[in-house]
């Protein structure tokens, strides 16, 4: 097995005992993204000099036994809307294409605790908004299941990363889906943690009351394993929480008997692809057989979702993006007059029109006359939104349902459309407007051999039971490549059980 086949918690172990090196991984980490990047593009940033100083000192306290963790000495990538100290932090948008923070975000601290060697920062939609890294400032990424597809987004960099070797795992921010969707797109895992659960300290904004950073990697394994690490409880976030049930190793275990898993009848109407929606409803009868309780019931408010969802973002959106204004850091624009007009251009000049779109529309509903028609009703349906989950957990342990209405469209379709584009969210967005734990994984291909993701949710605080039931399915379903079919139409690592 080479190195790039490992997961990390694998070669975290393999370098614990000598096999290998943190230096070693990361240089086979660096050829892979000289060979594939010009391809993909799922960096912004690359700092390969200090990659490699932070690889020997990490190898050199492994050998000292001062690093004993289960993610030691592998290579990781950030999104780039994570500060990192001393490393360009652009939120892939011009209006910040020459920040370099003097400070950390508090979840890639907790990863440099345990020993992470950062490689670099990964492509995004411009601060987060958009579902296909296209609206990126620096350059579209291509999905590496097939490149002329999107990796999805807004955490796209990140999926394609992991999808492409050219990490062992990644963090990204999932603020309406922005984790698991591209996870599904890619065929890798990605989880959206309760909200609080990580710290958002050093986290650049985009909806503050829905932001939450997660961990994508190339297994369920790996994934509990990253969330270990990121979990803290952070002072400077006041919204973060302090839990004790934080070793969600202990929740790898393969046993779904007697588990109560609810599937939404809202989740399969119109707009699902036949395809996508065979496969998810294929993964629950595997969790069926074995020994979970399957049942389908209906799921209200889910059409009211959507909007509920952008008038709340954009407004968020609209007062966290006031301070770029080319004053105190980021991008100036090099020729004005007079203050206000400095203000304006920089502004034009700085941000894509996606992130003008929802600035102009957060605005709109937060001005006079407008907040208690639009954003007031807003935040009472999403307290709603909540509701309706609660009396769902009542009776299931897990809801079970597709990550998203079809695999990766094709590269320049969605922006063309952008309501098509947000309407894409109908299954994700929910999930941060309650608050809720949800995972993605791969259950299967499309006739394009597309990966199809299964969407788990759990109750607030309940990610041991995702991490239980996903880890379970993912031993029934075995290796997931979407690289060669067989003659079959299915994936031939698939019969791969481990």
């Amino acid at each position: 097995m080479s190195l790039l086949d490992m997961s990390a918690v694998e070669l975290a172990a393999a370098i614990k005992e000598g096999k290998t090196t943190a230096v070693d991984a990361l240089k086979e980490v660096l050829a892979q993204i000289a060979e594939k990047e010009d391809t993909y593009h799922c960096y912004v940033t690359i700092d390969k000099d200090a990659a490699l100083v932070q690889a020997q000192a990490v190898q050199a306290e492994i050998e000292a036994g001062k690093l004993t963790g289960k993610l030691a000495g592998v290579p990781v990538a950030i999104k780039d809307n994570m500060c990192t100290e001393g490393m360009l932090t652009t939120c892939s948008s011009k209006i910040l294409g020459n920040f370099v923070p003097t400070y950390s975000a508090e979840a890639v601290i907790n990863l440099q605790k345990v020993g992470a060697v950062i490689i670099g920062k990964t492509n995004m939609d411009e601060f987060a908004m958009g579902s296909t890294t296209e609206t990126s400032a620096f350059g579209v990424t291509r999905n590496p299941r097939n490149p002329e597809h999107v990796p999805g987004g807004s955490s796209g960099g990140s999926a394609a990363a992991v999808a492409a070797g050219e990490c062992f795992y990644a963090l990204g921010s999932d603020t309406g889906g922005s984790i698991r969707q591209p996870a599904s797109f890619c065929g890798v895992v990605g989880m959206k943690p309760t909200y609080g659960t990580v710290s958002r300290y050093g986290l650049i904004a985009y909806g503050s009351s829905l932001d939450q950073i997660g961990p994508m990697t190339k297994d369920v394994t790996d994934c509990a394993a990253v969330l270990e690490a990121i979990t803290s409880h952070d002072e400077k976030d006041s919204t973060s929480v302090e839990r004790q049930d934080t070793d969600f190793m202990s929740a790898l275990i393969d046993d779904v008997k007697g588990m109560k898993i609810g599937i939404p009848n809202d989740y399969f109407g119109e707009g699902l692809d036949a395809k996508v929606g065979e496969a998810v409803l294929d993964a629950a009868k595997a969790l069926e057989e074995k020994g979970a309780i399957v049942e389908r019931f209906d799921l209200s408010l889910v059409d009211y979702a959507i909007p509920t969802y952008y008038t709340i973002a954009a407004a968020e959106a609209s007062s966290n993006l006031e301070r770029f204004d080319g004053i105190k850091y980021g991008y100036r624009t090099p020729d004005f007059k007079g203050l206000h007009n400095m203000y304006k251009k920089t502004r034009s000049e700085g941000f894509g029109e996606e992130v003008k779109r929802r600035i102009m529309l957060g605005s709109f509903v937060l001005s006079s006359g407008y907040y208690d028609a639009y954003y007031l009703k807003a935040l009472k349906v999403k307290a709603l939104i909540k509701k309706a989950f609660d009396e769902a957990f009542e009776k299931y342990d897990i809801i079970l349902g597709p990550v998203a209405p079809t695999t990766a469209p094709k590269l320049g379709s969605s922006l063309a459309d952008p309501i098509k584009m947000y309407l894409g969210d109908i299954y994700t967005i929910a999930v941060n407007l309650a608050g809720l734990p949800a995972i993605s994984l791969p259950c299967g291909q499309d006739e394009n051999g597309l990966p199809i993701g299964l969407q788990l949710i759990g109750n607030c605080f309940k990610e041991k039971k995702l991490i239980q039931a996903a880890y379970a399915y993912e031993n029934v379903r075995g290796k997931f490549s979407s690289a060669k079919k067989d003659n079959e139409g299915f994936i031939a690592t698939t019969r791969e059980v481990r």
